[in-house]
């Protein structure tokens, strides 16, 4: 135990008060090692190709496939329900979209508006898409909007100190929640 009975970890530092504890130093989120050891190389291309051509949409994450576009849960997450509309095809630019590809992807926006709301309640969104490396487009060779829903309150100590996203539900649970409702919509 360290000073005034704290915890070492939790022990306050030059007689902070407890409400300005030290947070520990070590957090373990090790689902963040398959992100990190992802393929970052621009040039290897999209790894979203593989997933469209797969015909599993639950073990891809697919919820939604449209004529030319698709919805998918992003797998890092930054909240929970955080989707990402993207081309069927690889396009790394709007100007580069075909006219239907582009009001398709507006139209699964919606979409996914609407399909949060109803699934999950959120209080707002948060919507965008990176255009290129320096923009921070992880994959610059295939865009993708993102929609993330959002709550009163969301934004914890967690991201703000330790840049470390809490995610209350597994995304195969959450696949099962969002996928029916996209034909509903």
């Amino acid at each position: 135990m360290g000073e005034q009975g704290y915890p070492a970890c939790l022990s306050p530092l030059a007689g902070l008060s407890r409400s300005h504890a030290v947070m520990p130093n070590h957090l373990h989120p090790y689902w963040r090692m398959q992100y990190i050891q992802s393929r970052k190389d621009p040039q290897a291309g999209s790894p979203f190709a593989a997933l469209v051509a797969s015909r599993d949409d639950r073990a891809s994450l697919i919820v939604h496939r449209g004529r030319t576009c698709f919805v998918i849960l992003n797998n890092f997450p930054y909240n929970p329900g955080h989707l990402m509309v993207l081309p069927n095809r690889e396009v790394g630019d709007l100007a580069l979209l075909t006219a239907e590809e582009r009001a398709e992807m507006m139209d699964l926006l919606v979409k996914c508006q609407a399909v949060l709301t109803k699934v999950m309640s959120p209080a707002g969104f948060n919507m965008g898409l990176n255009l290129g490396k320096a923009a921070g487009a992880g994959i610059p060779t295939h865009l993708h909007f993102h929609i993330v829903p959002r709550w009163d309150g969301d934004q914890n100590f967690m991201p703000v100190v330790a840049e470390t996203h809490i995610l209350p539900q597994a995304l195969d649970d959450l696949w099962a929640r969002l996928q029916p409702v996209f034909a509903t919509v």
